[in-house]
């Protein structure tokens, strides 16, 4: 590592020349790479501004962000006491110091930072969220209360301050108050599936079997969980609909395969409905992951009996009996599994062990009894720390009172709260670069005759591909392309003969020019891209990849330039906001408005189709600058181009749906996300979902 930062900074030195400038650029790589989360690579440049201007808290706060988003806690925690310490008037180095020490388990060093924020930002309903997280994770539920009753009077139509206060009433077992809370919220957002999950697990809790099913249901509808299907499940046992509590925990294990409590209480359904073999296979996973799972071994040993493997059973029996001497149940079984396997004496001391603790108490009802008693109950449950034996037959919850499989929000640490809900966008633009983020379900192949040429000439260092799912780099590459800038850059500088002033000639040179303009576009720094790419075309008026890339690089700076323009800056996940100083950072953003910018980028995407009007994907990179601009019928008409050019481009049909649905038509809307998620991208079910009311 030690390495690579060291190139880096030689290489970083060589390009710009004054401390000032460098460290102003800089800044705004670095933030960029940050926002489109190259976190190695924006910790990079923040060293260099760091090592430059020591006296700036803004490096070693985003530097910070940088390590939180690669749970390097400690890291960022420590980068947040700098930039405090040099700039003690800025919340959010408050807040991010508090979230890491969330995550370390510090919640009173937690607590401290978020007094100190709303001190400079006592409004902002995201800190008093967190706030009141941290005293729900320590137990100090009526200081909770506290400051969610202050949070309810800053922002009464805040649904998230509602959903938190009822689930510490559960904690104070006033599920009265809770249900109040959740209707009251349900009157605010009535989207939300955790809400719907925390009612019907309230109504578990309360033996309203149906109506826990009806919530859970409601909740699945709008966001498929892993818990929601354990939970209705248990829903259903209780209702005695077994068939469909087997089908919940199937797709429970789907969603999660290392679902802990999935496979245990599907082991138990399996071995009611006598799919013995299969059950085996659930509790072997179970003992897999929890070894000295006693409860589970003797399930698996009645069902090692019931196929047959005495031995198996035998094992399993005892296991359990070294650790629980006095559950005579278990004597009986390993009793009868010897005496099958011919140990009779084994079998007899065992059954002696039966009738001496009968002897020993009068008012012991036996075995039978007790084996009567323990299936009398067996339609109960129990939390997943009681570790009775006796109780092998009971399904398992959590042990959380606010869930009976988990609880998505009740340890979960967000920092603008209020940003939770995922952002509905339309999918990237197509880029020409050299790595891509495979997807598991969608492999789809994008080709373009002129880009195979290119990539055959050999000129450049690795072959370009088209793709809408960029791939953040790691430090091998990182270091590979700060080298290659100075490879293109000795390539440039080479001086052309007169007898080789040829078109060739020309686009040898346009296509360094191309391949270094990629380079400085993979490493985040826009301006040097966008001005390669332009003596790229200089160079050779012909390369429309040149044409395609600066678009893409143009739309990129021109989001960043929106945040700066806000005054804001906001990461892809909406942890913070961070307000800029005006000055001399202010005055790096300067230059074109935001719709110039965009402009650009239209007039860079005439161009590719003027040279090369095959191409699908300038009409799809074209159709999402219209969407950006709001002209949603020059939009619509582009991906009904790019469509029929490429019937596969399913980013398109997820697009154009998304367009459809901001212009009212729905239902042609969802039919496109549909198609996109035929296609294999499978986040459309989840917006077709949400779009079908």
């Amino acid at each position: 590592m030690k390495r690579i930062v060291a190139s880096v900074f030689l290489v970083l030195a060589t390009l710009f020349a004054h401390a000032q400038i460098n460290t102003d650029h800089m800044m705004i790589v670095g933030r960029n790479a940050l926002y489109f989360k190259d976190y190695v690579l924006s910790i990079q440049y923040f060293n260099q501004v760091v090592n430059a201007k020591p006296y700036l808290y803004e490096p070693y706060f985003f530097r910070g962000l940088a390590k939180f988003y690669l749970d390097d806690y400690l890291g960022s925690e420590q980068d947040c006491t700098e930039a405090i310490e040099r700039n003690p008037f800025v919340s959010d180095c408050y807040e991010l110091r508090a979230l890491n020490r969330l995550r370390t388990g510090h919640f009173e060093e937690a607590i401290s930072d978020y007094r100190e924020a709303l001190k400079l930002e006592p409004e902002a309903r995201g800190l008093w969220h967190n706030l009141a997280l941290c005293y729900g994770q320590m137990d100090r539920l009526s200081e909770a209360v506290g400051v969610l009753d202050t949070l309810r009077k800053i922002a009464p139509s805040y649904a998230p301050a509602l959903i938190m206060r009822a689930q510490v009433h559960v904690q104070q077992k006033d599920t009265v108050a809770a249900m109040k809370d959740i209707n009251e919220s349900l009157a605010l957002d009535k989207y939300n599936p955790d809400v719907y999950s925390m009612r019907g697990i309230i109504y578990l809790q309360q033996g309203k079997y149906a109506e826990a099913e009806e919530d859970l249901t409601y909740s699945i509808h709008l966001h498929p969980s892993s818990n929601c299907y354990i939970n209705r499940a248990l829903a259903r046992v209780n209702q005695s609909n077994l068939r469909g509590a087997m089908a919940d925990y199937d797709l429970a294990i789907d969603l999660n395969p290392n679902s802990f409590l999935g496979h245990f209480n599907r082991g138990l359904l399996r071995a009611q409905v006598g799919d013995d073999n299969r059950a085996i296979e659930d509790f072997d996973f179970v003992i897999k992951q929890e070894p000295d799972n006693y409860i589970a071994l003797f399930n698996r040993g009645l069902l090692r009996a019931q196929v047959g493997d005495f031995g198996g059973a035998e094992a399993d029996f005892s296991s359990v009996l070294e650790q629980f001497p006095s559950f005579l149940y278990g004597y009986q079984c390993r009793a009868e599994v010897r005496q099958k396997l011919g140990q009779r004496r084994l079998a007899e001391e065992d059954r002696l062990v039966i009738l001496k603790s009968q002897l020993n108490s009068f008012n012991d009802k036996g075995s039978a009894a007790e084996k009567s008693a323990e299936e009398e109950d067996s339609a109960s449950v129990r939390r997943k720390s009681d570790n009775n034996v006796r109780k092998y037959k009971r399904l398992v919850i959590a042990d959380d009172e606010l869930a009976l499989e988990g609880n998505e929000f009740a340890s979960e640490y967000k920092g603008k709260v209020q940003n939770r809900n995922v952002h509905v966008e339309i999918l990237p633009m197509f880029a020409l670069t050299y790595y891509e983020q495979v997807s598991e379900v969608s492999k789809q192949v994008r080709f373009h005759n002129d880009i195979d040429v290119l990539n055959k000439g050999g000129e450049l260092p690795l072959p370009l591909i088209l793709t809408a799912s960029e791939k953040a780099l790691d430090e091998e590459q990182i270091e590979f392309h700060f080298s290659d800038i100075n490879t293109q850059t000795e390539a440039i500088v080479q001086p052309v003969s007169d007898e080789d002033v040829s078109a060739s000639a020309s686009r040898k040179s346009a296509v360094h020019w191309f391949a270094r303009g990629l380079d400085f576009y993979l490493v985040q720094d826009f301006n040097s891209s966008i001005a390669d790419y332009s003596s790229a075309i200089a160079a050779d008026g012909s390369l429309w990849m040149a044409y395609l890339n600066r678009a893409v690089a143009r739309s990129k700076q021109a989001i960043m330039e929106a945040e700066e323009k806000e005054g804001l800056f906001e990461d892809n996940e909406g942890l913070f906001s961070h307000e800029l100083h005006k000055g001399e950072k202010a005055q790096a953003y300067k230059g074109q408005s935001q719709v110039s910018s965009w402009q650009l980028c239209l007039a860079d995407l005439e161009k590719v189709i003027d040279l090369a009007p095959d191409c699908s994907y300038a009409y799809y990179n074209r159709a999402n600058v219209y969407v950006r601009l709001n002209d949603y019928q020059a939009a619509i008409a582009d991906y009904n181009e790019a469509l029929r050019l490429n019937p596969r481009l399913s980013e398109a049909y997820y697009n154009r749906g998304l367009t459809l649905v901001y212009t009212g038509k729905n239902e042609q809307g969802i039919a496109d996300l549909s198609k996109a998620g035929e296609q294999g991208l499978y986040s459309a079910y989840n917006l077709i979902k949400r779009f079908a009311e």
